[in-house]
């Protein structure tokens, strides 16, 4: 192609570039539009911190029954399960051994009347020698501290012998208080022993949910003795209980590392080492809540929109809690002081003009 060609296509390119721009309107912004919702404030609000623990169910009183003499078990009368009185013979056992002791007992406190009948005449003898002048005070002296002993030793043999009457009456063991047979640890034959259980008892009435608290979590835990709590059971589903604090542990144990708290129920006929869970309250804090319906979900992400100073809309990522009644806690993302959308179904356009509804 000859250079005049190359010239003249030149020219006529920047002809039309000349002409192109003269006639170019700028095309205009796009078109954000418009958004139709209810708007609610966030509602700041003074939450009280929960933490939930562990627990197992134990009766308010247990007894492990035993004999207060080595004798032999005669009868068993009660088994597992059954419910039992006051005063009601559980189990019988030879009452020859205890009167056996209490014979010694009372053949003890009178050779201890004899030792004390001639330490007292032995005294008297001697006082009147000191005063005769026939003997010293040292004398004396020996002779009224030998009485004084004897005097004691009767003293000690007359407990003896109330200690082994008391027992020799109770050949029969009868239960402390009202409650159920938890178990039976002798038979008939066996040897009872102080000290050694023989049946298991557990009360009727009152029960306690026994729960440990981690050493990491009690110094966020703000109890009170007499202070309520609430309380659900795993023998109880669905149901609601009410603890009352009645006793805490000032110290923690070494092998767990954790308090114990002992709550009453306000339920009879809860079973006995059923699990349960309380939730005692922490430290209060500031809490922000929308409406469940004002948070969206978008592509993995947890959103809400708010309106700002100029009426538009923005869109705002958060996380939340979990609901509850309705209501949804934001963890982050918010100030409280925002102004937010409720009910859409997804973002607006970012800077979308908010007409509240």
């Amino acid at each position: 192609m000859s250079k005049t060609w190359v010239w003249f296509l030149t020219l006529g390119v920047l002809a039309a570039g000349c002409k192109g721009g003269k006639d170019h309107v700028a095309a205009p912004a796009q078109e954000v539009g418009s958004v139709k919702a209810r708007v609610v404030a966030v509602n700041a609000v003074t939450k009280k911190e929960q933490h939930a623990v562990v627990g197992t169910v134990e009766a308010e009183k247990t007894a492990a029954v035993s004999s207060r003499v080595m004798a032999t078990v005669l009868a068993v009368h009660v088994k597992p399960g059954d419910r039992v009185r006051k005063g009601q013979v559980l189990v019988d056992i030879d009452p020859e051994t205890a009167k056996g002791q209490e014979a010694q007992a009372r053949g003890a406190l009178a050779q201890a009347r004899a030792a004390l009948a001639l330490a007292e005449r032995n005294f008297q003898r001697f006082k009147a020698l000191y005063e005769a002048k026939a003997a010293s005070e040292l004398e004396l002296d020996m002779a009224k501290m030998q009485y004084e002993q004897a005097k004691g030793a009767v003293e000690q043999a007359e407990g003896a012998v109330a200690a082994a009457s008391s027992v020799a009456r109770e050949s029969r063991v009868v239960a402390p208080f009202d409650g159920y047979v938890t178990a039976k640890l002798v038979e008939a034959g066996d040897l009872a022993a102080p000290g050694r259980p023989l049946v298991m008892l557990e009360s009727a009435t009152g029960r306690r949910l026994v729960v440990t608290v981690p050493e990491g979590t009690w110094s966020q835990v703000a109890l009170s003795l007499g202070q309520e709590v609430p309380v659900t059971l795993d023998a109880q589903p669905g149901r609601a209980f009410t603890g009352k604090v009645v006793e805490i542990t000032p110290s923690a144990d070494p092998a767990t590392h954790s308090f114990t708290v002992k709550l009453a129920l306000d339920q009879e006929g809860v079973p006995a080492g059923s699990a349960g869970r309380a939730l005692l309250p922490g430290a209060q804090r500031q809490a922000f809540m929308l409406p469940k319906e004002a948070v969206l979900h978008v592509g993995g992400l947890t959103m809400v929109v708010v309106v700002d100073a100029q009426g538009q809309a923005r869109s705002r990522v958060v996380t939340v809690g979990p609901e509850e009644n309705g209501m949804v806690e934001v963890l982050s993302g918010l100030s409280g002081s925002e102004r937010v959308l409720v009910g859409l179904p997804q973002p607006p356009a970012d800077g979308a003009r908010v007409e509240e509804v």
